[in-house]
């Protein structure tokens, strides 16, 4: 049986609610799923349990993760697993720095290519929402779109030193 909508109305919401997405985009056959965050900071990709979840959707043909950020200084130091996750699975995941102009107004949003969405609509007070809509999923893809079109891959796989 198919876990409820969370309600986001905390931190630990927000954690559960991106859980419970990535599930459903995951068991629901989302062939790309999409992050966006400032930082990805306070997103739970360290979590082996999710880890583990992207990593059975991550060997289906034709699979993508997409990850928007305007930033990525903080995912190798609070996310380890992710970082050596994504080492492994760089064919998978694409990642992607806003320009500066859109860095400010980064909205916290996963989106699969279906219909789901979860967006943390105040980081103030950890206040949110995710929905199996239409209408909703396609306002957001559109805002994201934008974002993308106009982003650069960051986020290197290996990192070169002298």
């Amino acid at each position: 049986m198919k876990a409820p909508v969370p309600v986001i109305d905390s931190r630990e919401a927000w954690a559960a609610a991106l859980h419970w997405g990535f599930d459903t985009a995951c068991s629901e056959g989302a062939r790309c799923i999409t992050c966006v965050d400032p930082s990805f900071e306070h997103w739970p990709l360290n979590d082996a349990a999710l880890l583990q979840t992207l990593t059975t959707w991550a060997r289906l043909p034709q699979r993508r993760l997409v990850l928007l950020a305007a930033r990525f200084d903080e995912v190798p130091r609070r996310h380890p697993r992710f970082t050596a996750w994504r080492r492994d699975w760089a064919h998978v995941v694409q990642a992607l720095q806003s320009p500066p102009e859109f860095a400010a107004e980064l909205p916290s949003v996963l989106l699969d290519d279906r219909l789901l969405s979860a967006q943390l609509l105040d980081a103030d007070h950890w206040r949110g929402r995710v929905a199996l809509d239409r209408r909703a999923h396609l306002l957001l893809q559109e805002r994201v779109d934008v974002v993308l079109q106009r982003s650069e891959p960051a986020f290197a796989v290996t990192t070169l030193g002298l």
